[in-house]
């Protein structure tokens, strides 16, 4: 492979903003914010590497998206997008998960059943061109003409200088999935891991049981709080961990759980049958921590447990099949609240939008 510019390139980034910046005067291009997997595809004729956020390649779990590059990306190219797969209800980041699998059996499988799709958003060389010192606004005009003839599953994400449509994506295309917008600078060059793009992701808050914790890997303090909410049937399903926090809260929060740990019986706490391993595979017996990573087998993720009675609001940004998408952030306790009111009632639901529309210019 022979290239202007050459794996591995870590791509740029964007930090988080509370609102969409810019004024419409054309400073700024505006894309959706795709939830997926980042990836650079290199391209040197029949050869292809897809490289990951951190460079690691991931040729081996997507076959089909290897084919679609070389049927349809130019010749000789450099382009950063990301790597998704839709469903029915829009962006499906649980089935974007199950591809990364050891087995190639299995992964030929998926490439069948959930195939992915990848979505172009900069060019950072052509044939032996490197545009990298390039304006984003070129590089984007650039990059409309190099996939004009592109087509699925091959995407072009959508751009504009209106900060209003923009603004209306922010809303609209919460449904299929996407994670919010991007701003980026019209006469930026692309400097590699660098947050010199902006980001506005949808924040929601909630009221959650804190039912456990685990400690810090450092053993200094509270690493995580484990955060739950009741279904229909009084069930306390799991719905991920409320983490980073610094080092004097991590201490101070040994304190203010203590009283919740005293005397509690893991044979009676809601989610005291955590260790049966078949009640992570199936889904009508809830979303129980503890157990084993399903992602590194050698990770504990055992759980001290505590009296269901404490209630945390917290930030969340999504909830996927179940669960919140990202770690969410603690705000406040909430001793006024009743930890059986704690329900999937609160969460907002946003109504799926058809992802054709997303993926239309």
């Amino acid at each position: 492979m022979r290239l202007a510019v050459m794996p591995p390139v870590k791509p740029m980034l964007a930090r988080s903003v509370d609102a969409v910046p810019g004024t419409g005067d054309g400073a700024f291009l505006y894309e959706p914010k795709w939830d997926g997997f980042r990836c650079i595809v290199f391209r040197d004729g029949d050869e292809v590497e897809l490289g990951s956020r951190n460079t690691k390649p991931l040729n081996r779990y997507f076959p089909e998206v290897l084919d679609a590059v070389r049927a349809q990306l130019p010749e000789r190219c450099v382009v950063d997008g990301e790597i998704v797969v839709a469903g029915p209800g829009g962006l499906d980041f649980e089935a974007l998960q199950q591809r990364i699998h050891p087995a190639e059996s299995r992964v030929r499988r998926l490439a069948a059943e959930t195939p992915a799709s990848f979505v172009a958003f900069d060019l950072l060389a052509c044939d032996d061109e490197d545009l990298r010192e390039r304006p984003f606004g070129d590089r984007r005009h650039r990059l409309e003409e190099a996939l004009a003839p592109a087509a699925p599953p091959v995407h072009l994400t959508p751009s504009t200088r209106d900060r209003a449509i923009a603004e209306d994506w922010f809303v609209r295309f919460e449904g299929a999935g996407l994670d919010g917008v991007l701003a980026k600078p019209a006469d930026g060059p692309y400097v590699s891991d660098k947050r010199v793009q902006f980001k506005v992701k949808h924040q929601r808050t909630t009221d959650c049981v804190v039912a456990g914790f685990r400690w810090h890997k450092d053993g200094e303090g509270v690493g995580s709080l484990l955060l739950g909410l009741y279904d229909d049937e009084g069930r306390l399903h799991h719905m991920g961990v409320a983490s980073s926090f610094s080092v004097a809260r991590r201490r101070e929060l040994v304190d203010e759980l203590a009283p919740y740990g005293d005397g509690v019986d893991l044979a009676g706490h809601p989610w005291g049958e955590w260790a049966e391993a078949a009640a992570h595979a199936d889904p009508a017996s809830g979303r129980l921590p503890g157990g084993l990573s399903r992602w590194n087998a050698g990770k504990d993720l055992s759980f001290t447990p505590l009296r269901p009675e404490l209630v945390a609001e917290v930030a969340f940004e999504r909830v996927d099949a179940g669960r919140f998408r990202h770690s969410a952030r603690l705000l406040r306790w909430r001793h006024d609240r009743d930890p059986g009111s704690c329900t999937f009632e609160q969460l907002e639901v946003t109504p799926p939008v058809e992802l054709q529309v997303v993926f239309g210019s």
